[in-house]
């Protein structure tokens, strides 16, 4: 009888300590699961520096020569593996000639300068207009420094003395002088400006 409540209680022992063992288990499988995506999100997370500048003014030059005058209220600067410059707050740049004329504007609500590509991308209302009274306006814009030109493949409105143009992408010179519409879209469709915009 002894040894029988023995064995029954040796049974219920083991299930016992079968049972605090998994529920150890398990509380040590959590709390390193924890710790691992603790420590999985420490090693992912990079250190971004970032600067910020206010009221900015910033001259680009070539062979001497200042070609371009970016004034915007304020710029961040992400010192990341791709360092890249964010105008969050809009942006404003005149161009010049070798007179040092203005020959063309541009102003958008957003810009973002990848250092890398030499490349500035614009979005929200961005304007482009030149002396002549010819005027740019679309949602989305890149500026290629070492080119020295605008494209899009967005829908864009250019605004001539002669007429208004629709269509969608476009490739420009960046005193805009020359500027051709990719996919022009007939004259005869009138399409809001705003809604046309927003596609």
């Amino acid at each position: 009888m002894y040894g029988s409540l023995s064995a029954s209680m040796n049974r219920k022992l083991q299930r016992l300590l079968k049972h605090i063992a998994a529920l150890f288990m398990g509380c040590f499988f959590v709390w390193s699961c924890e710790n691992d995506i603790r420590d999985v999100q420490n090693l992912n997370q990079k250190a971004i520096n970032i600067e910020e500048g206010k009221q900015i003014e910033s001259f680009l030059s070539e062979n001497g020569k200042v070609k371009a005058k970016l004034t915007a209220p304020l710029m961040l600067s992400y010192q990341t593996d791709t360092q890249k410059v964010e105008f969050p707050k809009s942006l404003h740049v005149d161009f010049y000639n070798d007179s040092t004329k203005i020959e063309s504007k541009l102003s958008a609500k957003f810009g973002r300068y990848l250092r890398g590509e030499n490349k500035v991308y614009l979005r929200d209302s961005v304007v482009v207009f030149n002396m002549k009274g010819d005027t740019l306006y679309c949602k989305e814009l890149y500026w290629d420094q070492a080119k020295a030109i605008f494209y899009s493949n967005k829908n864009v409105i250019v605004n001539r003395p002669s007429g208004k143009t629709y269509g969608k992408g476009l490739i420009a010179d960046q005193n805009f002088k020359s500027a051709t519409i990719l996919q022009p879209y007939n004259s005869y469709i009138i399409i809001p400006d705003s809604s046309f915009l927003a596609q």
